[in-house]
């Protein structure tokens, strides 16, 4: 499969937490194409399941489609419209912005705010606030209104670029990259034996709370789970302890949220194939579906797969698409690599 091609049509649908059922239909068709079954649960996770050859034991890989957005709050009698965030957007990106309203039809503006020239020396140096900020359409108050309610998700807009060394940039890869990495794994596993079951969600609203991990766990109860991630790629200014290389393979955690036999598994794995990897260690929470995984029912083992991403949350983030593609291949080899003695074995006794 085309990783690029499968990225940039992944990063095309507009899928604000809470709105992931109006759009994920390329998901779902995507899923069918390796997948025995597919299906959609009243959450709205995608849910696809590639059988393995005994079917005694199941593993779920977990990467969220849904992306951080805004919300409309308020237009005023001028037609200009307030917003409000939804998950965790950097409000210094926001001024200048091209974004769309998903109204009853789909509405284009930019994020407005009070130009330097006329602002106080206090307010210079400050960060503008979002209620300070504003959507200009062009409309006035009666024409938005016909088409724009409160409530209504927006997005950015904002076309991919491939830049040089395989680095590829756009909005929306938190977490589209980590959905490209279950396509690309359940790719390989059709060419490669396996005998657990191998069940492969897009959660939904993870953004705002790992909401749909939580109730895809607890439907399948799987035996094992992997969360498929983004984590901080290496940044000018940032430490280096603080982040990750991009184009030196994927990350793997450790950490309390981790399972100690799935973390030297994985190891074992990319160092048996050579497949470059690094490590996060994570003390507590990891922020990721996996957290939601591990806690639910009587617990299950769980390991986390990142991808080094620079400017999360903005609408620029950046990655190297080889480091999908070596995060695809070590988790396929991994799931190739186990059965039931393994599964069986993650239990303390």
């Amino acid at each position: 499969m085309d990783l690029k091609e499968t990225l940039t049509e992944l990063i095309k649908p507009t899928m604000v937490s809470g709105s992931e059922l109006e759009n994920n239909n390329y998901i779902k068709e995507a899923f069918l194409n390796y997948c025995d079954s597919v299906k959609c649960d009243k959450l709205g996770n995608i849910i696809g399941l590639k059988k393995g050859q005994s079917s005694e034991c199941k593993i779920m890989l977990a990467a969220h489609m849904d992306e951080i957005g805004l919300m409309v709050k308020h237009i005023d009698d001028k037609g200009f419209i307030q917003f409000t965030p939804i998950g965790g957007v950097d409000q210094r990106i926001l001024p200048a912005q091209e974004v769309v309203i998903h109204g009853s039809k789909k509405v284009y503006g930019i994020i407005g705010n009070k130009p330097p020239h006329i602002q106080g020396q206090k307010e210079r140096n400050k960060v503008i606030k979002v209620d300070d900020m504003f959507i200009d359409t062009g409309y006035s108050a009666e024409e938005i209104k016909n088409y724009v309610s409160i409530g209504d998700f927006i997005t950015f807009k904002r076309k991919p670029v491939e830049l040089l060394n395989g680095r590829f940039s756009s909005n929306a890869l938190d977490d589209r990259a980590g959905i490209a990495v279950i396509l690309s794994t359940l790719n390989y596993l059709t060419k490669i034996h396996h005998d657990i079951d191998v069940y492969a969600v897009a959660t939904v609203q993870e953004e705002v709370g790992l909401r749909g991990a939580i109730v895809s766990t607890y439907g399948i109860s799987p035996d094992i789970g992997i969360a498929i991630d983004v984590c901080h790629g290496e940044t000018p200014s940032v430490p280096a302890y603080e982040t990750q290389k991009l184009g030196s393979g994927p990350v793997i955690s450790l950490g309390p949220n981790i399972h100690p036999k799935l973390y030297e598994k994985l190891k074992q794995i990319a160092e048996e194939y050579k497949i470059p990897y690094q490590l996060n260690p994570e003390p507590a929470s990891t922020g990721t579906d996996a957290w939601a995984m591990q806690i639910t029912k009587q617990g299950v083992p769980t390991a986390v797969i990142s991808i080094p991403l620079r400017y999360m949350h903005t609408t620029v983030e950046t990655l190297s698409l080889d480091d999908v593609k070596m995060a695809s291949r070590l988790i396929a080899l991994f799931i190739a690599s186990i059965g039931k003695d393994f599964v069986e074995g993650l239990t303390c006794f």
